[in-house]
């Protein structure tokens, strides 16, 4: 195939992507706007959520069964066709360990939406079924991977409706919206329909959410430059982590980004909050990333990391959350913790930012690359964080820092910034890049387009100093400016400001001196004239 045919299907795979992501929004949206009625949207996402994910592990496990009865012969069989006692004595046997669940054919999301407008105890069955889903692992090496997955999805809150019958209504039209998606139809062709639904649904809910929930959430175009950061010039890495997970987002952009690529042992994670732990194990399902490839642990990263036993991974992604308070110094013993030790001080108590920086650089491997999203204030701040700049900056760890542009992630419009780290840096330099311009302007949040994010990789690759957008710095430098990390100090601003000509500015100034004497010495005439009437 020619270079001008494989642009031509190239053209055709992404408008045909284009089309049937714009289609898919278009549908889930509705579904999400239509039931959600007076309940606030980000606290209402779990439902649609769970719910989508519920359809999608009941097909998984149908199509898994399926498969292999169709490869045995029976073209005919359909498991959700058949009894519940029958699948408990010939299909149950091995399947958790397969696919880390069990779900009988009278629980599948299929048969569940048949029945959902006329079934008085929809809510409580729903309930049932989760509860049945979780339990089925129980006792088998998944049991923490789907120990409360439908925590969150309460079909019998007050949320969903003041009684029974309006609960039921709710979550039927829920069903009901979510059944009539063709996802079929998308997953064999251009993109990861469900994995899109959620992320969709999910970036949505946060724009919508300000402060309240979407503050942290980390829109799909800086995951995927930390995807490319950290996995430039590599071809493979042992696994990846990152240390607040979120709802996995940077995690599986990973993924995405890199199927070609090996990475070996999977998907780690550690998330404090309950509802993103659950929805993240949620999308590495949704994700077709199985149980025994992935690990999302759920707990307070700073002070009970929860991968020891797994660390060191070569990639290693993060958006922590900014400047937020920590015990600090409050506690003494942390001092003496592995990882917060090297530098000799502890993150200051209301800056916990350099405390989840340390962390990373602990679990970073000797050639591992960490990509973490930073606040701005961290790079010039005195006092401890100095202290442990100084220590980054003097055994050669920073690797890179990028200035992004304002108003990327919902719910604030900082500016915020990228902190590379790498442990096997060949030279005693740091690279600086100034991509405040790199951006496509969009409603509500400026975006990082296609050409914005090959510009700062390309840059970040060949490392070239670029006039008002990079430098290659000597850490002696960074040295004699006090261990400053802010890019403004090392990369020029350019003045867009209109060049003036001083001489040709006093030129018209003084024409336009002479020309108010002239005018005001008519009007003194014609005022003198006037007076002696």
């Amino acid at each position: 195939m020619n270079r001008y045919k494989e642009k031509e299907v190239a053209n055709t795979k992404e408008s045909n992507e284009t089309a049937q992501r714009a289609e898919l929004h278009r549908k889930i949206w509705a579904i999400a706007d239509n039931v959600r009625g007076a309940v606030d949207g980000w606290d209402f996402k779990q439902y649609i959520l769970g719910i989508l994910f519920y359809r999608f592990i009941s097909e998984n496990m149908t199509e898994f069964f399926n498969k292999a009865e169709h490869e045995a012969g029976d073209l005919k069989f359909n498991y959700a066709d058949i009894s519940d006692e029958e699948a408990k004595e010939d299909f149950r046997a091995g399947t958790v360990e397969d696919k880390g669940f069990f779900i009988l054919p009278s629980q599948l999301f299929e048969n569940v939406v048949k029945t959902a407008r006329t079934n008085e105890n929809l809510n409580t069955d729903l309930a049932n079924i989760f509860k049945a889903i979780e339990a089925s692992a129980v006792g088998f090496e998944s049991e923490d991977d789907i120990k409360g997955l439908f925590e969150d999805i309460d079909t019998t809150s007050n949320r969903l409706g003041g009684t029974v019958a309006e609960k039921n209504t709710r979550l039927a039209d829920i069903l009901t919206g979510i059944s009539e998606i063709n996802f079929g139809s998308f997953q064999h062709n251009d993109i990861d329909a469900f994995g899109d639904a959620y992320e969709y649904l999910i970036s949505n809910y946060a724009s919508n959410a300000g402060k309240s929930g979407g503050e942290f959430f980390t829109p799909q175009t800086v995951s995927k430059l930390l995807a490319r950061l950290v996995m430039e010039g590599k071809d493979s890495i042992n696994k990846v982590y990152d240390p607040t997970c979120g709802s996995g987002s940077l995690l599986l952009q990973m993924k995405k980004q890199f199927e070609e690529h090996i990475i070996d042992e999977g998907f780690f994670g550690q998330e404090i909050n309950m509802t993103n732990f659950n929805l993240a194990r949620m999308n590495m399902f949704l994700h077709n990333v199985n149980y025994n490839n992935f690990s999302i642990k759920r707990g307070d990263t700073l002070l009970k990391p929860l991968h020891n036993d797994e660390k060191p991974f070569d990639a290693i992604v993060s958006n922590p959350p900014y400047s937020i308070k920590w015990i600090g110094d409050g506690d003494p013993t942390l001092i003496n913790d592995e990882r917060f030790a090297p530098a000799g001080k502890l993150a200051p108590k209301s800056y916990a930012d350099y405390a989840f920086i340390m962390h990373s650089l602990s679990y970073l491997s000797s050639k591992g690359r960490a990509a973490i999203v930073c606040f701005p204030g961290i790079f010039y701040r005195k006092g401890a964080e100095k202290t442990i700049r100084k220590y980054l900056v003097d055994n050669n760890f920073v690797d890179c820092v990028i200035q992004l542009p304002e108003n990327l992630f919902f719910g604030t419009s900082i500016a915020t910034c990228i902190l590379v780290m790498a442990k096997n840096k060949t030279e005693n330099k740091t690279l600086f890049i100034d991509a405040s311009k790199e951006f496509k302007k969009e409603t509500n949040n400026n975006v990082l387009n296609p050409e914005n994010i090959e510009t700062i990789v390309k840059e970040f690759k060949e490392r070239a100093d670029v006039e008002y957008f990079a430098r290659l710095v000597d850490n002696s430098e960074i040295m004699e400016n006090d261990y400053n990390l802010s890019v403004s100090t090392y990369v020029e601003k350019e003045d867009t400001r209109e060049i003036i000509d001083i001489k040709v500015l006093n030129k018209e100034i003084e024409e336009t001196v002479k020309r108010i004497d002239v005018l005001r010495t008519s009007i003194n005439k014609i005022v003198k004239e006037l007076e002696n009437e």
